[in-house]
């Protein structure tokens, strides 16, 4: 729950930092705005918008670090399995017992046939004379 508040604050402090930066005017609007271009005197006033905007820009980016780090800390701090064969159990054959044989079915419907264990072993052909 925690990390989904923080996500989703993140992700709205990214939008509105964005914003923010598209609303400031760059260096060359001062230049324009000396000749008569573009309107020089705004809501916040004419050096008003520039300390506005700069401050809560700044302001936005310290929280935007903030839960930064604060959702790399959450990730770190999981303690949940992350895929499905992590959270089977394994458990161990006790001691050195051998697997027991696994009943093969019959091709013609009788009873089921054990596998055999091992197949025969060849006995290897007399050394050339």
């Amino acid at each position: 729950m925690l990390q989904t508040l923080a996500t989703v604050s993140h992700v709205f402090l990214a939008v509105a930092i964005i914003a923010l930066v598209l609303l400031q005017r760059g260096k060359g609007a001062d230049a324009g705005a000396a000749f008569g271009a573009g309107a020089s005197g705004t809501v916040f006033g004419s050096r008003g918008t520039t300390s506005f905007l700069s401050r809560s820009t700044a302001v936005l980016a310290t929280l935007f670090f903030i839960t930064s780090l604060g959702l790399a800390y959450l990730a770190g701090q999981r303690s949940e399995p992350d895929s499905i064969l992590e959270r089977v159990p394994v458990t161990a054959p006790a001691g050195n017992e051998a697997p027991t044989a696994i009943p093969v079915p019959a091709q013609d419907g009788d009873t089921p046939a054990l596998p055999a264990a091992e197949p025969p072993a060849e006995e290897p052909p007399p050394p050339p004379q």
